[in-house]
């Protein structure tokens, strides 16, 4: 039986970076209407109707809500530039932002 030799120890750590996670908001405004929020929640955010609807009510009632999350902050900030253009093609003024979680 051959013996193996040790030639060179490398005490090495690997670091990995977990990245931060974010939530898009969407803002509630007195001009935006409830079926384009819904169109929003469903379309951008790929929620369900009966979600959509309940969200689209704590927007209302609350002043903001949260459309989605946990994301990237790449996708974070996708969706929110998305959101806007959708709403400014639209002719709305619904105001999107993202934070960090």
């Amino acid at each position: 039986m051959s013996e193996i030799e040790v030639i060179e120890k490398i005490d090495e750590q690997i670091k990995v970076h977990i990245p931060k996670f974010y939530k898009v908001i969407l803002h509630n405004d007195d001009t935006t209407t409830v079926d384009f929020v819904i169109h929003v929640l469903t379309r951008i955010f790929h929620k369900q109707m009966d979600e959509a609807l309940v969200l689209t009510q704590i927007i209302h009632e609350t002043g903001q809500g949260i459309a989605g999350s946990p994301f990237t902050k790449e996708v974070a900030e996708e969706k929110t530039l998305e959101t806007i253009a959708a709403a400014r093609a639209n002719n709305f003024p619904l105001v999107a932002t993202f934070e960090e979680l």
